[in-house]
C-alpha cells in the first residue's frame, strides 16, 4: 500500500488523507489498518483453505469406505472352512450307503454355497434369506450329528428387514463347534429370531461340554470377526451380549434393523 498507493492527496477523502500522511512504520504498527487491509487478502486464502479441506476430507472418506469394503470382504473370508468339509464328508458317506437323505444334503448345501458365494455381496440382504441360509445349515448339522444334538428354531418376525449377511451363522457356526463337536452325551442348542420395534433380536444358547479341549471360546476367530464387523457395520446401533456359565453359552444381539 504504501509503495505503491498513487500521491493523489487532494482527491482523498478525510480518512484515506490519514493514512496516506503516514510513515510506512505507522502504517505496519496501526492494527485497525492492517485488520482492515488483511481482509482482503485473508478472506480468499481462507476460502482456498475450506476447499482443499473439504477435498482432502472427501478423499478420506473414500479410503475409509474402501479399507470398511476390504475388511468386511476378508472377515466373509474367514468363516469356518470346517464346516464345508465335514458336510461333504458327510455326503460321502450318505453317498455309500445310498441313503435317501443324499439328494436333500446335495441341494441344501448347493443352496448355501449359492447364496455365500453369489447372493450376499451386498452390504445389507433380505433377513427371510438368512433365516433360509441358517434353516439350510441346521439341517445339514442334523444329519452330521443325528441324536447327539437337539435343535430348536423359532423366529417371529413380522415383516422383512434388512441385516447384513452371514453375521448370525458366525454365532451358530460357534455353538456347535464349541457346544456340540466336543460333547459326548446329548447337546441342545436353542435359537430365536424375532423382530421388535424395528430392533432384530437374536439369542441363541448351547450346552458345553463336561470336558472342553477349549478353555476359552471367547477368544475364538469367529467371534473376534462378528465382533468387527459389528464395529464397521452397526456402529453404535448393536448390543451384544455374552455369557458365559460352566454349563451354558447364551450370546444375545441386538441390532437396528434396516
Amino acid at each position: 500500500m504504501f509503495l505503491y498507493e498513487p500521491k493523489y492527496i487532494q482527491f482523498y477523502n478525510e480518512i484515506a488523507k490519514k493514512y496516506a500522511e503516514e510513515t510506512y512504520f505507522e502504517r505496519l504498527l496501526s492494527f485497525s489498518a492492517f485488520l482492515s487491509k488483511s481482509i482482503k487478502f485473508l478472506t480468499p486464502a481462507t476460502l482456498l483453505l475450506m476447499a482443499s479441506f473439504y477435498k482432502n476430507q472427501q478423499k478420506l472418506l473414500i479410503l475409509n469406505e474402501q479399507k470398511k469394503t476390504a475388511e468386511l470382504t476378508a472377515l466373509k473370508h474367514q468363516l469356518n472352512p470346517h464346516f464345508l468339509f465335514n458336510t461333504l464328508n458327510n455326503l460321502y458317506t450318505l453317498a455309500l450307503k445310498k441313503s435317501d437323505q443324499t439328494p436333500e444334503v446335495i441341494e441344501r448345501l448347493s443352496d448355501i454355497l449359492d447364496y455365500m458365494l453369489y447372493r450376499c455381496n451386498d452390504t445389507f440382504v433380505s433377513l427371510q434369506k438368512e433365516i433360509e441360509l441358517i434353516e439350510n445349515y441346521l439341517s445339514l448339522e442334523k444329519v452330521r450329528y443325528g441324536k447327539r444334538v437337539q435343535i430348536s428354531f423359532e423366529r417371529n418376525i413380522q415383516q422383512d428387514v434388512k441385516i447384513a449377511p452371514l453375521l448370525l451363522l458366525t454365532f451358530i457356526e460357534n455353538s456347535f463347534k464349541h457346544g456340540v463337536s466336543q460333547e459326548l452325551n446329548e447337546a441342545f442348542i436353542t435359537i430365536n429370531i424375532s423382530l421388535k420395534n424395528n430392533q432384530i433380536i437374536f439369542n441363541i444358547k448351547n450346552s458345553k461340554p463336561t470336558v472342553s479341549l477349549e478353555k476359552n471360546t471367547e477368544h475364538c476367530i469367529g467371534l473376534k470377526n462378528i465382533k468387527k464387523q459389528l464395529e464397521l457395520i452397526y456402529p453404535d446401533n448393536f448390543d451384544l451380549d455374552i455369557e458365559n456359565t460352566t454349563k451354558f453359552y447364551t450370546v444375545t444381539l441386538k441390532l437396528l434393523a434396516k
